[in-house]
């Protein structure tokens, strides 16, 4: 069995959707069962696997036919251009959570001077914004220990450790002082939605997904309270979800501290993010 062979073999276990999608999967999990990067595969196709490198190959592919999410398994992921760990412990970064991060680098002129990251997870959205703007400071904030620590470890890793403060919070409730920004993808997702969910979001943390009953619980919370964080006309960004425009619309208006209250449209043309400033 040379790395040509295995190829061959993981991207035909793997082929339930498109083969280029199969085949991206097979060469990542053949890379990471050889302990080599994708691009060094084609150095030398006809090399032989080893007996420990084949069954790791075929514990992974096993695995991922089982559902278990492509991230998990080979432990790292790729976010604007930021090289992440993942694991069970925190959701895996979207890519319409990319486009967040880019619709806010691209509506700051001049970069904000304090940043809130709320329910940061792996640290995608703040790692990616501290990058984007190194004269700036940020606090990120999570309820879990284990994020926060994953969160730390892939902020070392891509430089900006030293300008984030990582606090262990249910959202607000150990925060004080005032930011300019304020960004959060908290939890959305309908309780009941979950139990009939792709069998990929089983593997991912319940708390980073269930947005309760209705999906708004973290949404209205951090709505509610984010005022008192805010300096004036300090910025307020959400991810939501695709049916969620018009009540969290709603909900900013409800508050009454909100002015240039927006929902904008992700690259597919779904309700996915709110924008809103806060009045003088």
């Amino acid at each position: 069995m040379t790395i040509r062979d295995g190829m061959r073999w993981a991207t035909e276990r793997l082929l339930q959707g498109s083969r280029e999608a199969a085949r991206w999967e097979a060469e990542w999990m053949l890379a990471h069962a050889l302990g080599i990067e994708r691009f060094e595969l084609y150095a030398s196709p006809e090399r032989p696997l080893s007996q420990t490198e084949w069954a790791r190959l075929q514990k992974l592919i096993e695995r991922r036919c089982a559902g278990e999410p492509l991230q998990y398994l080979i432990g790292h992921t790729e976010f604007y251009s930021c090289r992440l760990e993942v694991a069970p412990t925190t959701l895996i970064p979207r890519p319409e959570t990319e486009e967040l991060v880019e619709r806010i680098v691209r509506d700051y002129v001049v970069a904000p001077a304090d940043v809130l990251d709320l329910g940061t997870g792996s640290g995608a959205i703040v790692i990616a914004l501290a990058r984007a703007w190194p004269a700036s400071s940020f606090v990120a904030v999570d309820l879990s220990a284990e994020a926060l620590a994953l969160a730390h470890r892939n902020a070392v890793l891509n430089g900006v450790a030293e300008r984030i403060r990582f606090v262990r919070s249910d959202w607000f409730s150990d925060i004080d002082g005032e930011f300019d920004l304020i960004v959060s993808n908290p939890p959305y997702v309908p309780t009941t939605y979950l139990t009939y969910a792709q069998r990929e979001l089983h593997y991912e943390p319940r708390l980073a997904l269930d947005g309760g009953e209705s999906g708004l619980e973290a949404l209205a919370r951090i709505i509610r309270a984010s005022p008192t964080y805010l300096g004036s006309h300090g910025a307020l960004y959400l991810e939501i979800g695709c049916d969620q425009g018009a009540r969290v619309r709603e909900l900013l208006h409800q508050s009454g501290a909100f002015e240039q209250i927006e929902i904008l449209q992700d690259m597919s043309g779904h309700d996915r993010f709110a924008r809103a400033i806060k009045q003088e």
